[in-house]
């Protein structure tokens, strides 16, 4: 189990009065417990919060108007660490259940139609089962690389094969592409993870349905799977998007701070002894 308070702090100029959509509280999810959180807007707005009632996700939303906004979300989130078979099979097209099957489609930034003869021919020979999803994280990680501003919101996964560059968010893309196109399905996470490579951000992973369950994949290797504060989960970015807003604004600070917290137990009480980490926060 893992201890993490999280924050982030986004200021904006809101130019025209505006409709803002956020996606930024910790899930409520059975791998995570919010120990406590607080959200603060500035004054004048009236928030309306709701979960979807697919992803599980989040969100809250308000009318701005013009002039500086700020938001400000902060939590204490502990996460649990889950137990991983590496012996997980792939489960067949026709046993997937219904409320996963559409995490086999292909989606506007995870074009598995363009790329399937591509990972037939890397991945097609393959065993079927969790260790061929390791070995498409592998080779992700060997020939694509993390290059800061490589991409745009807008570039997909083949774009991302193409160019053999990108950020979290096109390694998760191009990993979950890679997976439907081998008919295993696939959706991107993103959350709040301490990583050492400032400054901190929020990070994309990726699940794929293997075993009759999810198993959560980092395709970058920048951070531990079992530390991620997830916020959002969908068939991909355009479903975990962390502002939307309808209008006309300028961001003007973006801030995202992760601490971890050393969690330890005595062995003659049981009692939790909590300890700031030498981690730091970006």
């Amino acid at each position: 189990m893992h201890l993490s308070t999280v924050e982030t702090v986004l200021e904006y100029e809101v130019k025209v009065p505006t409709h803002f959509c956020f996606n930024l509280e910790a899930a409520h999810c059975p791998t995570q417990q919010i120990l406590s959180e607080r959200l603060a807007v500035s004054s004048g707005v009236a928030l309306r919060s709701f979960t979807d009632e697919v992803s599980g996700n989040r969100f809250f939303r308000f009318d701005a108007p013009t002039g500086p906004l700020v938001v400000d979300y902060k939590a204490d989130v502990e996460v649990y660490a889950e137990h991983v078979d590496e012996h997980l099979a792939e489960t067949p097209v026709g046993e997937v259940p219904d409320n996963i099957f559409p995490y086999l489609m292909a989606t506007r930034y995870c074009e598995s139609d363009l790329l399937a003869s591509t990972a037939q021919q890397l991945f097609g020979r393959e065993a079927p089962g969790i260790g061929r999803v390791r070995k498409i994280v592998q080779w992700i990680h060997d020939t694509i690389e993390y290059r800061p501003g490589s991409t745009s919101s807008t570039s997909t996964a083949h774009e991302v094969f193409t160019q053999r560059a990108g950020v979290c968010r096109d390694f998760a893309h191009l990993a979950i592409t890679m997976c439907r196109a081998l008919n295993i399905p696939a959706r991107i996470v993103v959350g709040y993870v301490w990583f050492d490579e400032p400054p901190q951000d929020f990070h994309a992973m990726f699940e794929a349905w293997i075993g009759g369950r999810w198993v959560l994949f980092d395709a970058t290797g920048m951070a531990p799977v079992d530390r991620l504060v997830r916020i959002g989960t969908g068939r991909d970015a355009k479903d975990v998007a962390f502002s939307t807003f309808f209008g006309s604004v300028e961001m003007t600070r973006m801030e995202v701070n992760v601490v971890e917290h050393d969690v330890r137990t005595t062995a003659d009480s049981g009692e939790a002894v909590l300890q700031l980490a030498a981690v730091g926060v970006g």
